[in-house]
């Protein structure tokens, strides 16, 4: 098991020539999004718990230029200022996002500008094209748009590598498949209840692109079953939440929590490099890392697989 300090908590991030821990902590409730995660993060505290994360066995961060309307990317910066810079063997990866509708190439250059101005770094390691699937992907993909433009900016060196980001399954096929991309981050396809990236993901490993796998709770429902109805922004198929009940009644039976189950597997699969796993405290950093420490049955990770929902209720069924 992945664990700090274990021969694969540090991975290689496909064929970057980065590292990158089993475990890179979100940044998206670290810049305080009540309405995505119903509380609200002070900028002190968020501060701290940036600060908290580069003293951790934890070494990436993952962040946007849009979570808060860069607040997120703010409070980052900060911590990185106070501590003097940032520590050598700590990996920040960042985001261009639309501003107003505007997704056009001189768009993606302002993103990467302000990017690196709140951070406070001059290059950016890493930088995802950010929810692409809700733009016009001729537009996106077109001479001098914001494609071109992301690679562009890693050709002049003012991005290292080139990523996407993105939700809907088959719209990040499409763009993969564009060819250029070293990373993929995809969120709540691949889950415990849910596996509509299973195609995406096999088309990433054939083309060498590393996988971050986000939001692996489903927005909260399998971190704390009962607590909400909804899965990845929305209501929850009753299939979906019969299958997280029994899911529940298991883990009980083996004496482990859901949480710690949706954790382990993402961690363990082959074809993921890092889980992306968004927090608010130290407290729940800690009680993360303690997740990864505990020993579960592989009897019980089958089980689990069993009793996923059917492909009808995911997501993105399977085409076909």
């Amino acid at each position: 098991m992945s664990t700090p300090g274990s021969p694969d908590w540090r991975r290689p991030l496909g064929r970057t020539g980065l590292e990158i821990t089993a475990v890179t902590v979100g940044g998206a409730p670290l810049g305080s999004m009540p309405e995505n995660f119903g509380h609200e993060l002070a900028e002190a505290d968020g501060i701290a718990l940036a600060a908290y994360v580069f003293d951790s066995p934890v070494r990436a961060l993952d962040t946007s230029n849009g979570y808060s309307g860069g607040e997120s990317e703010r409070r980052i910066g900060r911590a990185v200022a106070q501590r003097g810079g940032l520590p050598d063997d700590f990996l920040i990866t960042t985001k261009v996002d639309a501003k107003d509708g505007d997704y056009s190439g001189a768009r993606v250059r302002a993103s990467v500008a302000e990017s690196q101005g709140r951070l406070g770094l001059d290059h950016l390691p890493v930088v995802f094209l950010h929810d692409p699937e809700f733009h016009d992907f001729d537009a996106l993909s077109a001479p001098g748009g914001a494609v071109e433009t992301l690679m562009a900016l890693r050709d002049e060196g003012v991005v290292g590598h080139v990523g996407l980001a993105g939700g809907t399954a088959p719209e990040m096929q499409r763009y993969l498949a564009l060819g250029g991309f070293e990373v993929l981050l995809v969120h709540n396809r691949w889950t415990l209840v849910d596996h509509s990236a299973e195609a995406l993901l096999d088309q990433a490993a054939a083309a060498d692109v590393a996988v971050l796998n986000a939001a692996i709770y489903g927005g909260g429902i399998l971190a704390k079953p009962g607590s909400t109805t909804r899965y990845a922004y929305r209501e929850a198929a009753p299939a979906t939440l019969q299958a997280i009940e029994a899911m529940q009644r298991l883990c009980a039976e083996h004496g482990t929590d859901l949480a710690t189950a949706a954790l382990q597997v993402s961690v363990r699969d082959p074809r993921i490099a890092t889980t992306v796993v968004g927090l608010s405290s130290p407290a729940r950093l800690d009680a993360l890392l303690d997740s990864l420490a505990t020993d579960l049955p592989e009897d019980l990770l089958d089980a689990l697989e069993g009793l996923r929902p059917a492909p009808e209720h995911w997501l993105e069924p399977p085409r076909g």
